[in-house]
């Protein structure tokens, strides 16, 4: 079997498009690159929907964290706490086994049984947890002549937050939530080790070299390949985070911008 061929059957294959079947015998580089690969589809979609869906959470709770309004600020807290406090792993645990018994009480919650949902929503608040914090950091650094000068033109509310303290925000807080997002991807690795099943062998990008490490007794060829794949994505994401730093920057001085550098969290 050709390449080209291999890729044609399993490219698609974590997602459900070619050959039901994982090969058993004779792995090329071709098959381990193909099917991680395609196992990559999967972590691209359950970073890209919980850092787009998390952002809009994160700035609603930073704002809370930030309120003098008992009523806003303790909720937003105690969440922050609990998904900062705790292991993202524990949090993939629990929250399987909590959408597994609340399936029994209603088949609403069926499909939060599996990976493609359930997994989505811990990523989704254990993300947006993290960026409220970078964010209310931000909001603390924002300069107070920035807001008064907002005052002096006669902005309030929505339009002062709109106008003045949301991108003034973002500029501040941008470096360190690009991390975040560079983190969120490489987390998404955990999704198929945490509890929730890989439905009919359709796994993510770890789920594929694990397999090929088992059957080849071999991991020193896989799991190089995943972690290729892994940084090719961050630089990517860099890349795309860049770009935006650049335009929210654009109004300021070269000398005095912020410049993205990677930071990786070693420990979580």
């Amino acid at each position: 079997m050709s390449c080209f061929q291999t890729i044609q059957d399993y490219g698609l294959r974590a997602i459900g498009i070619g050959e039901r079947l994982l090969p058993r015998e004779d792995f090329t580089l071709c098959h381990q690159f193909t099917l991680i690969g395609s196992g990559m589809i999967w972590n691209i979609y359950f970073g890209l929907l919980a850092l787009t869906l998390g952002f809009f959470l994160a700035t609603a709770l930073a704002m809370g964290k930030a309120s003098s309004r008992t009523l806003f600020r303790k909720p937003s807290e105690w969440f922050i706490f609990l998904f900062r406090g705790s292991p993202l792993f524990i949090q993939f645990f629990f929250a399987y086994f909590l959408f597994l018994n609340l399936k029994s009480v209603h088949p609403f919650f069926e499909p939060f049984t599996a990976a493609w949902l359930g997994a989505l929503v811990v990523l989704f608040f254990n993300t947006a947890a993290y960026s409220a914090e970078i964010f209310y950091g931000a909001l603390l650094s924002i300069p107070k002549g920035d807001i008064e000068a907002a005052d002096a033109y006669g902005l309030s509310g929505w339009s002062r937050f709109t106008r003045v303290i949301w991108p003034t925000m973002l500029r501040l807080a941008w470096p360190g939530y690009t991390n975040e997002a560079i983190f969120l991807f490489h987390a998404t690795a955990l999704v198929f080790f945490s509890g929730f099943p890989a439905w009919q062998q359709r796994g993510d990008a770890l789920y594929y070299a694990s397999y090929f490490a088992d059957k080849t007794f071999n991991p020193f060829v896989p799991y190089p390949i995943l972690a290729f794949y892994f940084i090719l994505l961050t630089l990517i994401v860099i890349a795309v985070f860049g770009f935006v730093n650049k335009r929210l920057n654009r109004h300021l001085p070269q000398n005095t911008r912020q410049k993205i550098r990677l930071r990786p969290n070693l420990i979580r």
